[in-house]
């Protein structure tokens, strides 16, 4: 909006310069130099707006090259283009740097009167009473503004730790659970292992063999008992779950608006560990490219499950029109990574949007 705002106030400026120099019989050279001069100043403003001083001197010398340019035939036209350096001035200067830019405006605007000099005077009053009104609701909007953002700021920093509290009562748990599995099914795992060694010693050949079939199954459940365990101890690597971790973490931490939405039971969709790890990994790095190279700091999160014979997730973004991408090694690791576990992406651009579907295959437990 603001770069289409410019371009209007660009071409007022020029259709009131060029009706205001239309009024001379003869533009002289330096009417010519002064108007480039100012039309140069006006794209140059936007470069020193952390500098007030010379944003100041640029200001002053934009009003002084109006004085000079229609010294000789003043018209109604220059009250506009006053008006719009005032305008310049409240948006762009505060304390002493506006109160001198000012002064200096309204000294070349009396200087050269349009109409008469009682005209310039009310209008100067009339000028400077709306200037003060508009510099207060500036800064007015300016205090709200800052505290919104403070706001923002603690509640990014509240939804942060409320994620980080979460994951630490997540671990916690997962540590009770495991402790216990190790200290009592791992103990009666190993009790039974030993009264089946003495079982198998003191029995017959045939009984033996039995024993020590019974024995290895004991041992192999022991040590899926340690692995599981072991697993409880690490962070979740993936998984859906994860994903909406992940999301609440970005948001917290990145201030990026994602729109997040679950069609067709896509939560009850029956994908295995490579699956989920593979899915995680696909829409962390979509995001990641969607904070690195997307103007606008907002996605779009689409899981679904057509039939419940497939999975499909989405993300999407808004990009500029007239955009192009090239396929990079994140895309390509992303798409190898989702061809082995089956699936495949798609890439694509449609209706100002930068879009990217995978699909897998739902893999039916216990066929």
């Amino acid at each position: 909006m603001e770069r289409h705002l410019v371009w209007i106030w660009l071409t007022l400026l020029l259709v009131t310069w060029g009706v205001g120099l239309g009024d001379f019989s003869y533009v002289s050279s330096i009417q010519y130099l002064g108007s480039a001069a100012f039309f140069a100043i006006i794209f140059l403003i936007p470069l020193f707006r952390k500098n007030f001083f010379a944003t100041s001197v640029v200001l002053s010398a934009a009003g002084i090259i109006v004085t000079v340019v229609f010294w000789e035939n003043a018209s109604p036209l220059t009250v506009i283009l006053f008006t719009y350096l005032t305008g310049e001035i409240i948006y762009r200067l505060k304390g002493r740097h506006a109160i001198i830019t000012g002064i200096v405006q309204l000294i070349s605007f009396n200087l050269l009167s349009p109409v008469s000099y009682p005209f310039s005077v009310i209008y100067s009053f009339f000028l400077v009473i709306v200037a003060f009104l508009a510099y207060q609701r500036l800064n007015q909007l300016e205090e709200a503004d800052s505290r919104y953002q403070a706001l923002l700021h603690e509640y990014r920093k509240i939804k942060l730790k409320s994620a980080s509290d979460e994951k630490l009562a997540r671990q916690e748990e997962r540590t009770h659970i495991g402790r216990e599995i190790h200290d009592r099914v791992g103990h009666k795992l190993t009790n039974l292992l030993m009264q089946l060694e003495v079982a198998r010693l003191e029995a017959n050949q045939d009984t033996e063999e039995r024993l020590h079939m019974l024995k290895d199954l004991a041992k192999d459940s022991l040590e899926e008992t340690r692995r599981a365990v072991k697993a409880m101890d690490h962070d979740e690597i993936g998984g859906l779950s994860a994903i909406i971790r992940l999301i609440r973490k970005l948001e917290a931490e990145n201030y990026i608006r994602i729109h997040f939405s679950v069609k067709n039971r896509a939560f009850s969709a029956e994908l295995d560990v490579d699956q989920t790890v593979a899915v995680y990994r696909a829409v962390q790095e979509a995001l990641t490219n969607v904070m690195r190279h997307s103007s606008e700091r907002e996605a779009t999160i689409l899981f679904e499950s057509p039939g419940e014979s497939v999975f499909r997730f989405e993300v999407s973004n808004p990009i500029q029109e007239g955009y192009q991408f090239q396929v990079g090694y994140g895309l390509k690791s992303m798409q190898k990574r989702i061809e082995n576990v089956g699936g495949q992406v798609d890439v694509l651009t449609y209706q100002n949007r930068f879009i990217l579907r995978g699909t897998l295959p739902i893999v039916r437990m216990g066929e």
